[in-house]
């Protein structure tokens, strides 16, 4: 539900209803309940803020009645000495304002001044009028939160200012009243606000700098002077120390000369958080590949120094002079300050360029900017290094692909614009500075583009695929003008980059025109040696580790120095456009080199992954997963071997659907890798034919030696039962195989009619798993102990077990496991009566979709919609659990024969005739006998004992346990069945024939089961 109080009481219901709360007092009180969501409100409390400081004498008895109406539509609860709202908090407007406004004042702090508007915007936007209006006695409640508004208001003009001239990072709709229009938009409504509260010094600072911007010191001047005379007439106060230097700066404000910087025909997007760093140091070099935004950044940062400047393009300068080249340079820049070159023969007169420039700079304050140095790197340098030393007033920006490399040097270093992940928004994606970029000059070519539900998607892909690279979104953005976006994202994704991107600016510099000339030209400046290290990391598929780096390439410092290479945390990237060109020369050798040192890698780490020491591996296997599934498609050798070997990784880390389509390229046998060539039969997508599983299972029964891999054998019990290990031979001696063999063997007694003694087994396994600190294994033994515990009606214990096994499963990641555990949990807490297993239910199979597996929890949620009397929904549920237990050969969650049973009980009670019910029973009973799972054969027969005369239903309960084990605590669906049958043969005539059936050894069971199913039956 979502409730409003920052204007009237709104409540509306999870489908989009608008709930009806009544008169005065109940929305006063729910006001109340809702400023304290979730905490309980005293009675007192209740009743000041209903009537104030003289509440008549039956307030109390008036309050419990509007409590009463509430309860109709909402959880309210008596709790002590009060009520409670048992809602989320952030599901009212007023406390998501507050988090929110929040998130963007620690934005704005941390320099994030766009990503500071956004959330701000959205924060502002719940304002639907005054606060608490329904609230008679709240004004300490509406005083608190008006000014958080206010502050929230000042938190954006300052946001806004610090972006700058408007945008599609700053833009709003016109009259929005979120400052439509940037800076412009700002003026007006900081005037109104000023007016409103003349004594707030904030908003008259902001004010005052918003008509700066606009170009009107005049008007920003009046206003100091009408808040200075303000506040001395009505406080006795100077203006603060903060706003009266900055009326000092609007006194000074002067623009020096500006010289050769180019004038920008597109709006600025993005670096806010960059162009807030520079200034300070006196040499800062921004450093990124080519197409970065080096220049663009460079531009706007100097236009808005309030120093001097002059910009100086080397782009033109010969690379790599010969000596003398800083004199070249120095002549570039020369040129830029417009000082004629001399003749030098008169007295006094500099003679060299350097000289000249030398005394052309001493004694100015100003910025030089010195634009792509990169292919003049050692002239600039020098260039740099005598002008710092001999002119104290300069600093220098400058733009590179590598640095200068002098003392005192601030490096920049440009990644490229951050890109949303698949699945954004419109609203998600524009957070984004790639995708503000790319539709900003997406509009330009083409009027009235917008991101839209539909095409996000094209437009998300199109950022990712271009690496958030500036230039190449731009060049993407053109290529508009002949394709629509989602035509766009589809070339580039198997046309190639490099033939679309081929037309640009024709007034840019050459290599700024297309994509492969901005690429070509970094690569020309390296030296083959340069060039064959490009080559070899770009075999990379993601990035790589600097032990990774070293083993393929060697040192390659080099590389990084000139922004081929970046560093990102402890790990090297190429961006996607630099591998690909630097790929196209690419050798087999190499390729080989690689699938070796990762097919090591994944040998290396797998007896790791079964210890204590498993999550440092799983982090370092999850940062090189591109490279392992790279590796995998070398050859089917190495295939097949990579997927045994990552099994247990793959496992644990929730990825084995990542890799099911390479597994099922590689199922075809190979002499000496029988083991390998079964881990890829387990791992297959889609699921490898009948064929496969046979020849798999033939190789599992002839193995007579320990596996090279054991999570093999886990893996295949999973998938065959708890049974199909095959031999113990396969497992070995090694602490951890013992420790599955024997979780297996507790798996086979609990599930197969000994849960006492499979629960004492799993004790000693619990132990082993402990002493080896293997978490995988320990959440596997606790998991199935309180499924024990959970059939003995224990629901504390079975709990805690879960709790735990949750938390181990949590820090390794193992999705798939985790739902498993859910889904288990909450068949607990549908037969404990508690009503947070729907929750549980949900969370499995939101745990299963992030793994990309099919549900698990449609069967949970089928038998609940079934009690609640909601039988579409139950045969909408069932019918979703079908699907995905097709293939399955049992499940003792949700197999094939669980799903008859369900849909038979659904059957039958929509009315279906009887014996089409009991038949259908039937069928579910034979499919779970095939089944190695006497426990899930145990639940079918309690549902054939629904369809059947009462003497067998009591015959048929009493099988069920002896199958089991036990009487699973709680089971609704077996109570009603006993009930009945107890109703028509009387208490001591049911208990007997109950007691007998119960008493049953194995076979005997088994072969009264038979006869339900085969034998004749009275009607």
């Amino acid at each position: 539900m979502r409730f409003g109080i920052l204007g009237p009481l709104t409540v509306e219901s999870a489908s989009g209803e608008e709930v009806a709360v009544g008169g005065p007092r109940p929305r006063a009180l729910l006001t109340m309940l809702l400023l304290e969501a979730g905490r309980v409100v005293p009675v007192e409390r209740l009743i000041d803020g209903q009537y104030g400081d003289a509440p008549p004498a039956g307030a109390a008895n008036a309050l419990q009645a509007q409590v009463s109406r509430l309860r109709r539509h909402l959880p309210v609860s008596f709790e002590g000495a009060g009520y409670r709202l048992a809602v989320e908090p952030l599901d009212v407007d007023a406390h998501l304002f507050e988090r929110l406004a929040g998130e963007g004042r620690d934005l704005l702090s941390r320099g994030s001044h766009s990503a500071a508007v956004q959330r701000l915007r959205e924060a502002l936007g719940l304002w639907r009028g005054p606060a608490l209006p329904d609230l008679p006695f709240g004004a300490a409640q509406v005083a608190r939160l008006e000014e958080l508004r206010l502050s929230a208001v000042e938190d954006l003009a300052e946001a806004t200012l610090a972006l700058g001239a408007p945008t599609t990072e700053n833009q709003a709709p016109p009259g929005s009243g979120a400052f439509g229009g940037g800076v412009p938009g700002l003026v007006a409504e900081l005037g109104g606000l000023v007016a409103q509260h003349p004594l707030r010094e904030r908003l008259a600072g902001l004010l005052m700098r918003a008509l700066v911007a606009t170009g009107r010191p005049a008007e920003a001047l009046a206003v100091f002077e009408a808040t200075r005379a303000r506040l001395a007439a009505e406080l006795g106060a100077d203006p603060s120390p903060e706003l009266a230097a900055l009326h000092l700066s609007v006194l000074r404000a002067e623009r020096p000369a500006v010289r050769g910087l180019p004038a920008q025909l597109t709006s600025f997007v993005g670096r806010a958080g960059e162009l807030g760093g520079l200034g300070g140091e006196r040499l800062v070099t921004l450093l990124g590949p080519g197409g970065v935004g080096k220049t663009r950044l460079a531009v706007e940062a100097a236009a808005r120094d309030p120093r001097e400047v002059c910009f100086a393009d080397l782009s033109a300068v010969e690379p790599r002079p010969p000596r003398g080249g800083s004199e070249v340079v120095a002549l570039t820049v020369l040129g830029a300050l417009g000082v004629r070159e001399g003749g030098g023969f008169l007295p006094h007169t500099p003679a060299g360029p350097l000289d000249r420039l030398t005394a052309a700079l001493a004694g100015r304050e100003l910025l030089l900017v010195l634009d792509n140095c990169e292919h003049v790197i050692d002239a600039a340098a020098a260039l740099a290094r005598h002008l710092l030393a001999a002119c104290p007033g300069l600093a220098i920006l400058a733009t590179s692909r590598e640095p200068l490399g002098l003392t005192g040097e601030h490096l920049v270093p440009l990644a490229p614009l951050a890109a949303p992940p698949p699945g954004a928004t419109p609203a998600e994606a524009l957070a984004y500075p790639a995708v503000r970029l790319f539709a900003d000059r997406a509009a330009a070519v083409r009027p009235g583009f917008e991101v839209t539900e539909a095409n996000v998607e094209a437009v998300t892909e199109v950022c990712a695929t271009l690496d958030g690279l500036p230039l190449a979104l731009e060049l993407a953005a053109a290529r508009l003008r002949t394709f629509p976006v989602a035509e766009l994202a589809a070339r580039l994704a198997t046309d190639g980059r490099f033939r679309l991107l081929s037309r640009g600016d024709r007034t840019a510099s050459a290599r700024h025109q297309t994509l492969r000339a901005a690429v070509e030209w970094s690569w020309s400046l390296l030296t083959p040696h340069e060039q064959e290290l490009a080559r070899r990391f770009s075999v990379f598929a993601g990035g790589a580790s600097l032990e990774a780096a070293e083993a393929l390439c060697g040192d390659i410092a080099d590389l990084v120095d000139k922004s081929l290479v970046v560093l990102e945390g402890s790990r090297f990237r190429m961006f996607d456009t630099i591998r690909y060109f630097c790929a196209a020369t690419l050798t087999d050798d190499v390729r080989a080199e690689h699938a070796r040192y990762y097919l090591d890698l994944a040998l290396r780490a797998e007896p790791h992954l079964r210890r204590a020491e498993q999550l440092d591996w799983l982090a370092r296997l999850s940062a090189e997963h591109a490279n392992l599934t790279a590796a995998m498609r070398h050859d089917p050798e190495t295939g097949q071997r990579m997927v045994a070997a990552l099994a247990t990784y793959c496992w644990l880390s929730g990825r084995r659907g990542q890799v099911g389509e390479i597994a099922a390229g590689l199922l075809e046998p190979l002499p000496g890798l029988e083991e390998e060539y079964v881990a890829c039969v387990l791992h297959a997508v889609p699921r490898a034919s009948e064929e496969h599983w046979d020849r798999a299972a033939a190789i599992m029964r002839g193995m007579d030696r320990p596996l090279r891999h054991p999570f093999t054998a886990a893996l295949w019990g999973m998938f065959v039962g708890p049974d199909g290990f095959g031999s113990p031979a396969l497992l070995g001696g090694d602490d951890w195989n013992v420790a599955l063999g024997r979780l297996s063997d507790g798996l086979v007694r609990v599930l197969g009619g000994e849960p006492g003694e499979g629960h004492r087994l799993l004790d000693g396994v619990l132990a082993r798993f402990r002493a080896l600190g293997e978490r995988w294994g320990m959440a596997q033994a606790l998991d199935w102990q309180a499924l024990v515990a959970s059939w003995r009606g224990q629901w504390e214990r079975a709990h805690e077990l879960r709790a735990e096994a949750l938390d181990l499963l949590e820090e390794l990641g193992a999705l798939e496991e985790s739902a498993d555990v859910l889904a288990r949990r909450a068949e607990t807490r549908v037969r404990e009566g508690d009503p947070s297993a729907v929750a549980d239910f949900h969370g499995a199979d939101e745990l299963r979709a992030r793994a990309g597996q099919p549900p698990i929890a449609a069967l949970g949620l089928a038998r609940l919609a079934r009690w609640s009397g909601d039988l579409d929904g139950a045969r909408r549920q069932v019918e979703r659990a079908a699907t995905a237990a097709e293939g399955q050969g049992f499940g003792l969650d949700a197999g094939p024969a669980r799903v008859l049973t369900e849909r038979a009980r659904i059957a039958g009670a929509l009315g279906v005739e009887g014996d089409s019910v009991a038949g259908w029973h039937r069928e579910a009973v034979a499919l779970a006998r095939q089944s190695p799972l006497v426990a899930e054969l145990a639940d079918a027969v309690e549902g054939l004992a629904e369809a059947v005369p009462a003497e067998e239903s009591a015959r048929l309960l009493g099988v069920a346990v002896a199958l089991r084990g036990l009487a699973v605590a709680g089971d609704r669906d077996v109570a009603e069945t006993a009930a009945r049958a107890r109703a028509a043969l009387g208490q001591e005539r049911f208990a007997t024939t109950y007691a007998e059936a119960a008493a049953l050894d194995r076979e005997a069971a088994l072969a009264a089961v038979a006869k339900a199913v085969d034998g004749e039956h009275p009607r």
